[in-house]
């Protein structure tokens, strides 16, 4: 099987070019190929497949083999291999994921797919569809405990749910300690993303996440779409921010005239290989 290696921010995925050959037992395969010992290493795989309702579709699945609805570094990488390998290649394109279809618009240099705006689409409020068992609608700044520590949380979903932590200092501690508490809480019935967010100014941040299903990565870009409606929503951030992550930084624009949140940022293809099936 032939694959590419890509990152968005250092968020890294697998990923396989379905208009040309088929993944029979995706899960499986996630596990195996995403192992940072023993298989190429990555925080998970991403399929690039044929759509009926857009210039192509992505299946997104964590490191543990779960599937997640959406990925927001993921989108920007499927946009510049659609466009870089001959799939279609239009400067605008339109990415079918499993919280709908997105347009992306791709920044070139030289022929080549360099930064990707993604139209990540409004935020999702209503604690039913995040979903989360927190009370309040939406979610802002409510008591959520864990291991016997109360944390003030905001919690959204951008297609896939989230809770934002705001902190003085995004911790080892925090990140690796209660991010995967709180990514199993009860009060989040899907499970959940978590960031741990340090506000440096009105219009910038700095996130570290603890991702369902495949532990801390260096960038999360649903995430950071999360963290600026959250910012917003606590009164914390203005509603254009740059997030500083571990893999380099995102734009968010969470644009007040159509409700809609814009993330910008970088896709680099790093190798191809082969994998034995």
């Amino acid at each position: 099987m032939r694959f590419t290696k890509m990152h968005g921010a250092g968020n890294d995925y697998v990923y396989v070019n379905c208009f040309e050959q088929q993944v029979t037992r995706p899960a499986e395969l996630a596990q195996a190929i995403s192992h940072r010992r023993f298989g190429v290493g990555a925080d998970g795989l991403i399929l690039i497949l044929p759509s009926e309702r857009a210039d192509a579709r992505m299946r997104m699945f964590n490191a543990d083999g779960s599937e997640s609805e959406m990925c927001g570094n993921g989108i920007r990488c499927v946009a510049k291999y659609v466009h870089d390998h001959g799939i279609c290649r239009r400067d605008r394109l339109r990415i079918e994921t499993g919280a709908g279809v997105l347009p992306v618009d791709l920044e070139l240099e030289d022929g080549l797919v360099r930064r990707v705006r993604v139209d990540m689409g409004p935020p999702i409020l209503e604690p039913d569809r995040i979903p989360t068992k927190l009370p309040g609608t939406p979610v802002v700044n409510r008591s959520l405990e864990i291991d016997g520590r109360s944390l003030q949380v905001t919690s959204v979903s951008m297609g896939n749910p989230h809770c934002v932590v705001f902190v003085p200092e995004a911790t080892d501690e925090l990140v690796l300690g209660l991010g995967p508490r709180i990514e199993t809480s009860p009060s989040f019935p899907a499970r959940v993303n978590v960031e741990f967010v340090e506000v440096l100014s009105p219009s910038e941040v700095r996130q570290r996440t603890w991702e369902r299903g495949s532990g801390e990565t260096w960038a999360c870009g649903t995430g950071a779409s999360a963290v600026c409606v959250a910012g917003v929503l606590s009164g914390r951030t203005e509603r254009r921010i740059v997030n500083h992550l571990l893999g380099g930084d995102l734009e968010l624009h969470w644009n007040e005239a159509d409700d809609h949140v814009y993330m910008t940022g970088p896709a680099t293809e790093v190798f191809q290989g082969e994998w034995p099936l």
